[in-house]
């Protein structure tokens, strides 16, 4: 373990150890994804079961390692990732309970561990972000691959840091080999932007001050949501090619075996699932519903998109390791 994980890690037991939870909580999730949306999503639980709920906020992989660390000692009762990388290790080490079947049910089985052990809530897309008037969807690039060509220079943004991109670099890399990868990486570094996160650059984009960028979808969606995509002057773009570029990632929950309040927790994951649960979480961060019979209020539609095949779990790869390592290698981190 690098120092500087060890760092991060003892920082966020400090954090717990200070902030007692909430002597009134029947449940506590360990949350890393949008704080907004859980937060809604909790509040009608509340009011659905009269259970009461303390979310703690933090990244999804320090989360996941605080939960190693505390061992049955962990408060936590629930923990909800961005990724679904998290809940694998968590499974792994046999830290999980078994999620039960009516709430399994609810979503497709690709989008939930084989053996019951967490459950796919939410997913977003990779997409690219273009402005209407500075370039035709037309004449965008058919794969991220296509960015190496020179022609491209100084016209698209990409975010570095984003735990989106990494992962699409770590697909690249299960996929396509390092070689390729660490090649396609440099050629970003020469002919793209870098932004400090996905909302700067699809506000870049808006504006008009560079024709396209590689986001998350929800940005834009939520932007449409706020404004009227009439009333924009970008666009969302899907290759719609199996490619890299239209990756698409998974959040997920799952319930801790030390968790004392198993039967609570499984009420929670039941209405997670469930279509009122999953339309508040929808509702309230533009990402796409797992549960299919869920409304997504104007999201493209999620059978419609195209994600590169045997992406969902990149097995050594999943921990983001070789992505962060390739990154450094070619001077972007």
């Amino acid at each position: 373990m690098s120092r500087k994980f060890k760092l991060s890690t003892l920082a966020l037991s400090s954090l717990l150890a200070f902030s007692p939870l909430s002597a009134y909580a029947d449940l506590t999730i360990y949350n890393g994804q949008h704080k907004t949306a859980t937060l809604a999503l909790i509040d009608a639980f509340t009011e659905k079961t009269n259970i009461k709920v303390e979310s703690r906020q933090g990244s999804s992989n320090e989360l996941a390692h605080q939960i190693v660390e505390e061992g049955a000692r962990s408060p936590a009762d629930i923990i909800y990732t961005e990724e679904s990388t998290p809940l694998i290790m968590l499974a792994n080490k046999d830290l999980l309970a078994e999620i039960d079947e009516p709430a399994l049910n609810n979503i497709p089985a690709e989008y939930r561990d084989a053996d019951g052990y967490w459950v796919g809530l939410l997913a977003r897309s990779r997409v690219m972000v273009y402005n209407k008037d500075l370039i035709n969807a037309d004449e965008l690039p058919t794969s991220v691959y296509d960015l190496s060509d020179d022609k491209w220079k100084d016209k698209f943004a990409f975010i570095k840091t984003s735990g989106a991109f990494q992962k699409q670099l770590s697909a690249m890399i299960k996929i396509d080999g390092r070689e390729k990868a660490k090649s396609w990486l440099e050629s970003l570094k020469k002919n793209g932007k870098e932004y400090r996160n996905n909302k700067a650059a699809m506000d870049a984009v808006e504006r008009g001050d560079i024709p396209f960028a590689l986001i998350n979808n929800y940005y834009w969606d939520n932007l449409a949501r706020e404004q009227g995509a009439d009333k924009l002057n970008s666009a969302l773009y899907f290759m719609g090619t199996h490619d890299l570029g239209d990756l698409v990632t998974v959040s997920g929950a799952a319930i801790l075996k030390s968790s004392k309040h198993q039967d609570e927790a499984q009420q929670f994951i039941a209405f997670a699932t469930s279509e009122a649960g999953q339309q508040i979480l929808t509702d309230n961060s533009a990402q796409y519903p797992l549960n299919p019979n869920v409304d997504t209020h104007g999201l493209k539609p999620f059978s419609e998109l195209t994600p590169p095949n045997d992406t969902l779990d990149l097995g050594e790869y999943s921990d983001g390791k070789a992505a962060i390592e390739l990154l450094q290698e070619v001077g972007l981190l």
